[in-house]
């Protein structure tokens, strides 16, 4: 039985308080045995989780890293600093950042580098705009998007190599990607890594997973896990979406 990812994005849905609730609601969830659970939440918070995920299999995340490890960024955190307090994994180029804050496929490379040289574990989010779909350039996109990150990269040993394909199209719209044209573009993600890296990937899906669509997902070849956002950010939609695979 392959291994299941669970990873929550709680974005800059919690403050303080909710976070430090709802870490504690996570920690009281019964995951499948097969699962590895982490939470990226928000960098204010993250010091104030680490005693209470210490007692349990669940990791922590940074959402957005930058590449330089000092200096002066005013309003930057870098992967280092994430790294000292405990982050063990890092969500790189998510279409949030790609789309609204102009992040481009070469930032994206500079981040998986510094990420991987501190043993961090980068999640590369690709995905492709719905005009994007719309204009048939969904695998030109996702293949560019792909090689840019990959660039002057070794694989190192002992560290996963994890990416999550998140259709822009689909984050936070309510339309989600169908598990067989996930499972399609997972595919070739698949085989694309495989090209520039030789080293197999394990792909999340991400973009509007339910409680009515998660095992559709997680049963395919090519997904072994989901990202999910606004869904991990309250205890019973994460609940019911854990349910569904126990």
């Amino acid at each position: 039985m392959k291994k299941l990812y669970l990873f929550a994005n709680w974005k800059m849905y919690l403050d303080a308080a909710e976070s430090e609730k709802l870490a504690r609601e996570f920690e009281e969830i019964s995951y499948p045995k097969r699962s590895k659970v982490v939470v990226f939440p928000s960098a204010l918070v993250i010091e104030e989780l680490v005693p209470i995920f210490k007692k349990t299999k669940i990791s922590f995340g940074a959402q957005n890293t930058y590449w330089a490890d000092k200096g002066a960024y005013s309003g930057e955190i870098s992967a280092a600093m994430y790294r000292d307090v405990g982050c063990s994994y890092a969500l790189v180029g998510h279409a949030e950042r790609r789309h609204k804050f102009h992040e481009s496929d070469e930032d994206t490379r500079l981040k998986m580098e510094a990420i991987l040289k501190l043993k961090m574990t980068p999640v590369l989010c690709v995905g492709e705009t719905e005009e994007e779909r719309k204009n048939n350039k969904t695998e030109e996109v996702l293949e560019r998007q792909l090689s840019v990150a990959y660039r002057g990269l070794v694989w190192p040993k002992g560290i996963e190599l994890l990416i999550a394909y998140e259709p822009v199209w689909a984050i936070g719209t309510g339309e989600s990607c169908s598990p067989t044209e996930a499972e399609r573009v997972c595919s070739l993600v698949s085989g694309w890594t495989r090209k520039f890296l030789g080293v197999e990937p394990a792909i999340l899906y991400g973009g509007s997973v339910a409680a009515e669509n998660i095992s559709d997902y997680v049963s395919q070849s090519h997904i072994q896990g989901v990202l999910v956002g606004g869904a991990s950010a309250k205890k019973a939609s994460w609940v019911s979406l854990i349910k569904k695979l126990s």
